[in-house]
């Protein structure tokens, strides 16, 4: 094989084929800003999308020759072959990617025949011409030439030959790169194996693998292909696209570099796939899957008392690699299933030293183990967790002020403005305080009539504000009566803190909630 077919190749069309996810619809900022992201990440090349076909896309690629300053990618435009009939030169479809400006085209050719006959209504033969032709004028013109056999897959299924004369005539126009798509995403990893395997003896030329997840197989669908062969692999971040999406870049990159020991990318960008596909999650305005392998905030997180007290002894023992090779973080969560291990490993996370105090660690597994039992979670509440363990050490955080009392009303006036307000009776250092605030909901004047009986004390307290608010309803004998479960997200502008409340009335568990998390916000900066 020559240098370039042994090459490994990661190609990521987040801005194409992943923009093509239900809901998604990314702005030319948003674009530009997704090609750096995935620039950082090391990827080889970036489908920006398809020019002349769609003007949002024309306009990225006439942005991007100004504005993107790429370190490790080249950005290719997509496209398809001559039109049926049409001569390549004449096809303003073609024209569109030459104007692109990108250094790297990728082309869709049909590769099966059922889909050339019906979907282009041509024949075999033109269906060939066309693919010949489009590579040598695109190659001529200075471009490097990928092409995309679509539904090769389906198609070898019902004539083991055409796809490969597809890819045989596209090599022999001088195409870089001819990939395998399995557009309707049914292929399982033995099939895909079995399949690349014959084609890669049967053609000489880099072959390249594009998996949709339709069977929920398509990272182990392209890993299964690159065992057999394949050097170039297609993905999206976190594996969005259209139906149930494509192979996950980042996940496709983290095996890869990790497990099968190619190089697929710069090893100083590998601890940069969750920040990166963090990022891209918010640009795409889709919340992050905590459950994502390799990047998810879940991925290396542990319940089970019995894991912990392994890893305790050794992080290794229940991790399948370090977390921060890919820039991500062991979690301990502390739960009912929790022991002894699991609150001294989650104390060590939250540099709360437990060193020497084994009867408080005791008291802090039965007292989760019972507010557990009552509905709380301190899983997302890491911060009233921390106050808990605190709680039980010397040096215990004193409460900032004695409750007298607290009241909210709600009032609708008849023009359909709803006001809220929320007065507050608290002692402070043993003057007593009242205050009273309006808000845009009862716990919004709640936070606003709290923070400001406390400010003149607590200055820091002014820098602090909500930022998020999640309420669930937890049913609890038989569904004859509810439990409220409030999780609060507090940020002072530097970082952001997660605090739990819980009660049968759902403002009592907010102001649970509210409060710790005025007391961490003390507890992280003492002083004004």
């Amino acid at each position: 094989m020559t240098t370039s077919e042994t090459d490994f190749h990661v190609f990521d069309t987040t801005l194409r084929d992943g923009a093509q996810r239900e809901g998604v619809s990314y702005s030319v900022a948003d674009k530009l800003a997704v090609a750096r992201l995935l620039d950082e990440i090391g990827v080889g090349f970036i489908e920006g999308g398809w020019p002349g076909a769609l003007p949002k896309d024309t306009e990225f690629f006439a942005r991007a020759r100004t504005e993107l300053d790429l370190k490790h990618a080249q950005l290719v435009a997509f496209g398809s072959t001559r039109k049926a009939g049409v001569r390549v030169a004449d096809d303003p479809q073609v024209r569109a990617l030459l104007d692109a400006g990108t250094p790297v085209v990728c082309l869709v050719a049909k590769s099966d025949v059922r889909h050339v006959r019906e979907a282009l209504r041509t024949t075999p033969e033109e269906n060939l011409a066309m693919v010949a032709d489009t590579v040598a004028f695109l190659v001529a013109e200075g471009r490097r030439v990928f092409v995309d056999c679509e539904h090769f897959f389906d198609g070898y299924a019902a004539d083991p030959d055409y796809g490969v004369r597809v890819l045989q005539t596209a090599f022999d126009a001088g195409a870089e790169v001819g990939v395998l798509c399995d557009t309707n995403g049914g292929m399982l990893p033995m099939g895909v194996g079995r399949v690349v395997a014959d084609v890669r003896a049967r053609v000489s030329g880099k072959l390249g693998i594009h998996c949709q997840d339709d069977t929920g197989c398509a990272v182990a669908n392209t890993l299964a292909a690159v065992e057999a062969g394949v050097t170039h692999v297609q993905g999206t971040a976190n594996g969005y696209g259209e139906r149930a999406g494509n192979a996950d870049t980042f996940v496709l990159i983290a095996n890869l570099v990790t497990k099968m020991g190619i190089p697929a990318v710069p090893g100083q960008c590998l601890p940069e796939l969750q920040r990166v596909s963090h990022a891209i999650a918010e640009l795409a305005n889709i919340a992050p899957d905590e459950h994502q392998p390799y990047v998810g905030a879940s991925a290396f997180a542990h319940k089970a008392g019995l894991h912990a007290s392994a890893i305790k002894v050794s992080p290794e023992l229940y991790n399948h690699l370090d977390p921060a090779v890919v820039g991500n973080d062991m979690r301990i969560l502390v739960t009912e299933m929790a022991g002894r291990a699991s609150v001294e490993l989650k104390g060590r996370e939250l540099g709360v030293d437990l060193a020497g105090h084994t009867d408080a660690i005791g008291r802090v597994v039965d007292q989760v183990k019972v507010l557990e039992a009552d509905g709380w979670s301190f899983e997302a509440a890491d911060a009233s967790f921390e106050l808990l363990l605190r709680a039980q050490l010397p040096g215990a955080p004193e409460p900032l002020f004695e409750l007298e009392s607290y009241k909210t009303s709600v009032e609708h006036w008849g023009n359909g403005v709803v006001v809220s307000e929320a007065t507050v009776k608290v002692h402070v250092d043993g003057r007593r305080i009242i205050s009273t605030a309006e808000g845009n909901g009862p716990v919004n004047a709640l936070d606003n009539a709290l923070r400001q009986a406390l400010v003149d004390r607590y200055p820091q307290l002014a820098d602090v504000a909500l930022a998020d608010y999640k309420v669930r309803i937890l049913g609890w004998k038989g569904g004859t009566s509810a439990t409220t479960r409030v999780l609060i997200d507090t940020t002072d502008g530097v970082g952001e803190w997660t605090t739990v409340g819980v009660h049968a009335n759902i403002v009592e568990a907010s102001w649970h909630a509210l409060v710790d998390a005025m007391t961490y916000a003390v507890l992280r900066r003492p002083t004004g």
